[in-house]
């Protein structure tokens, strides 16, 4: 029995349909705005497929969720877009991710010779009216030749300042040589006219890898990024890293493991200074999806709860994990999550379970701890 996260309330914010172009859905994110909870989402018609396509879900409580909606349905058949949505403090939201060219439809995205991405563009797109019209999407210039992998969502700051981050990989050519022991982060201080970059997250490990990439302002105004950290000499995990900025972005503290061991980690600030990581346990069992609390301080961090809030009896579909090259066979991932205006909690994740397969909700109570 949890001591600190309790479940009140769970179900679906959508139910994928299967042998459709919305057979699967993943990248869930939640937004809470003056006018209703927003989910975002991707669907697309088999993991693995270079045709992800951008939605929305709207709910006032959190239980029920309507008005779906494919912002950006008009370019769904010449870009596969994934992202996340995130919003500033006056309520302008904006959607940041990748877009990749289809070339042929039902092309993978992944080739596994080289464990490379097909080569993608960073993009992201403005919202003045709660997510019901958008702008075209701008691109972000990359620093250096990769393909990006980018769930994390667009960090904007009390101060005005944008900050991305994106994982390098490997594009298709095999020539081409990425480092991948690292985390870029791009900042834009003037609305998006121009970017910089510098190395958010370094690992000293060469064959170490980076992968769900999240940078997130604390309630003081430092930053704080993290990522999944794999292994990729054997497929195995390394605790998820993070590191801190006190100057905006500019330089970072030294690479430092949480001693949280997880996959797909995401961040929630709080207004207290503490952070909600949440993340996938695929590696030991109890198998699920956890939600961590932690304060970070001037000598390190300090984890005040870590509890499991959906579980599972495996964690893929037809046998266990045995490396992260098996991930088109998990059956949970990607959780995100954020504070309702009751004080409650809501997590969002992709599932595939015997009876439904889609993005599910759980609603908890954090027992005065937020």
């Amino acid at each position: 029995m949890n001591d600190v996260f309790e479940i009140i309330d769970s179900g679906f914010v959508f139910n994928a349909e299967k042998d459709t172009d919305h057979a699967v859905a993943c990248g869930p994110r939640c937004l809470v705005t003056t006018e209703d909870i927003i989910c975002s989402f991707m669907v697309q018609s088999g993991l693995g497929i270079n045709d992800f396509k951008p939605v929305l879900m709207r709910s006032y409580e959190g239980k029920k969720w309507q008005d779906m909606s494919f912002p950006w349905k008009h370019l769904s058949n010449q870009y596969s877009i994934f992202g996340s949505i995130s919003c500033t403090n006056d309520g302008e939201i904006f959607f940041f991710g990748t877009r990749t060219k289809i070339d042929i439809p039902g092309e993978s995205f992944w080739r596994n010779e080289n464990q490379g991405l097909k080569e993608n563009e960073l993009v992201y797109a403005r919202s003045l009216d709660n997510g019901k019209t958008w702008t075209e999407f701008s691109v972000i210039p990359k620093p250096f030749l990769c393909s990006a992998e980018a769930p994390g969502a667009m960090c904007i700051t009390k101060s005005g300042s944008w900050h991305v981050c994106y994982s390098p990989y490997n594009t298709f050519d095999s020539n081409n040589f990425v480092e991948r022991n690292q985390v870029v982060l791009l900042t834009s201080r003037d609305k998006g006219k121009t970017w910089s970059y510098t190395r958010m997250l370094s690992f000293e490990e060469l064959y170490s890898s980076a992968a769900e990439a999240w940078v997130v302002e604390l309630a003081d105004g430092r930053l704080f990024g993290t990522c999944w950290k794999i292994n990729q000499k054997n497929g195995s995990d390394f605790s998820n890293p993070y590191a801190v900025s006190e100057d905006d972005g500019r330089t970072w503290s030294k690479t430092q493991p949480t001693g949280i061991m997880g996959q797909t980690p995401a961040l929630a600030p709080l207004p207290d200074g503490r952070i909600f990581f949440i993340y996938n346990q695929r590696r030991v069992p109890p198998y699920g999806i956890r939600l961590a609390l932690i304060s970070v301080l001037d000598v390190g961090l300090r984890i005040d709860a870590d509890e499991m809030i959906y579980c599972v009896e495996k964690p893929s579909i037809d046998a266990f994990l045995k490396s992260h090259s098996d991930w088109t066979n998990f059956n949970f991932g990607e959780p995100h999550v954020a504070i309702l205006p009751d004080k409650t909690i809501l997590a969002v994740f992709w599932c595939i379970e015997p009876e439904n397969r889609g993005i599910r909700y759980i609603r908890l109570d954090a027992k005065n701890m937020i």
